[in-house]
């Protein structure tokens, strides 16, 4: 329990120093962070779907966040507008998916070797470098394209959308800060809630310890509570504007379904884990497992939230 608390403590402080750094230097800073975390989830991912006999390029999985975020840094650079960024980004996808295919066929003795290792028989080379393709693009989207939308996310007042200089430039800011605190608030609550009061469980064969009451409550309270952060940053100068241009009712509704959504993130994890016969992504966080454990609630919750707010604010 301790080890866990200070590593709960530890990930606080570097999300806060992050905040930091973007107000008073850059925002760049938030990219690599994300573009790290990405990796390591890349590299655990990898290690799942090969448990699942969905063999893949572990190291295309780890390198590939980093080659994504360079891509869509690059075309907010040059003033891209959003489509085209997103267009930029599958197209990425899809060349280096398509450049690792071919690799895989020019490398001939080694992918024999890697057969009779797995003792895969009855397949030849190209159908096991298709599959291996396949299996790593799965990996490429999750987590990595869902959630490095984070960046579009801290760089959303540059990208050229409709009413966005009515948040004063402090949008991606806003979204950063919900985007982070509505997985939090829901898992947070999701557990208290659980634990006092139980009842029937909500997905026993995936997660046994989720209960529909947990699941309940956890989207109650991140609802209430992320109302309440609303509250105070519109009595703060430097978001006054910005939370001025943001109806809360609104709010509340990309509020309340992201965070069934965040829920889903972690339940669809869980079965990728039990799938796997896994029980932590991995080790790098003591007391929590691994990267990809942390952030299971923030891969559909990134892009979620980025399309609401298009949608429902800009």
């Amino acid at each position: 329990m301790k080890t866990r608390l200070l590593t709960s403590l530890a990930i606080v402080a570097s999300v806060a120093l992050m905040f930091v750094l973007k107000v008073y230097i850059s925002d760049y800073f938030f990219d690599v962070f994300f573009a790290f975390i990405a990796a390591l989830a890349g590299y655990e991912i990898s290690k799942i779907l090969s448990r699942m006999g969905l063999y893949n390029e572990t190291l295309l999985l780890t390198t590939f966040p980093f080659l994504m975020s360079l891509a869509t840094l690059l075309a907010l650079f040059f003033g891209l507008n959003f489509g085209y960024v997103v267009l930029i980004n599958f197209g990425v996808l899809i060349f280096t998916t398509f450049v690792t295919f071919i690799i895989g066929l020019i490398r001939k003795k080694a992918i024999n070797k890697e057969m009779r290792l797995r003792e895969i028989k009855n397949m030849t080379n190209a159908k096991f470098v298709f599959k291996k393709m396949l299996y790593s693009m799965i990996g490429m989207i999750y987590p990595t394209i869902l959630f490095l939308t984070m960046i579009l996310i801290n760089h959303v007042d540059e990208i050229t959308l409709e009413n966005v200089t009515a948040f004063d430039g402090n949008l991606s800011l806003i979204m950063l800060i919900f985007a982070i605190l509505i997985p939090m608030f829901t898992d947070s609550f999701a557990m208290l809630t659980g634990m006092l009061i139980g009842g029937k469980k909500l997905v026993p064969k995936i997660s046994p310890k989720k209960t529909i009451s947990g699941a309940i409550g956890g989207t109650l309270w991140c609802t209430l509570l992320c109302a309440c952060v609303y509250l105070i940053l519109g009595a703060i100068d430097y978001f006054s504007v910005a939370i001025s241009a943001i109806e809360i009712w609104k709010l509340l509704i990309i509020v309340f379904v992201g965070s069934v959504i965040a829920q889903a993130g972690d339940i669809f994890e869980s079965f990728l884990k039990r799938k796997a016969g896994v029980k932590d992504s991995g080790k790098i966080l003591p007391g929590h497992g691994g990267m990809l454990d942390r952030i299971d609630s923030y891969i559909f919750v990134a892009p979620y939230l980025l399309i609401a707010v298009c949608f429902l604010l800009i």
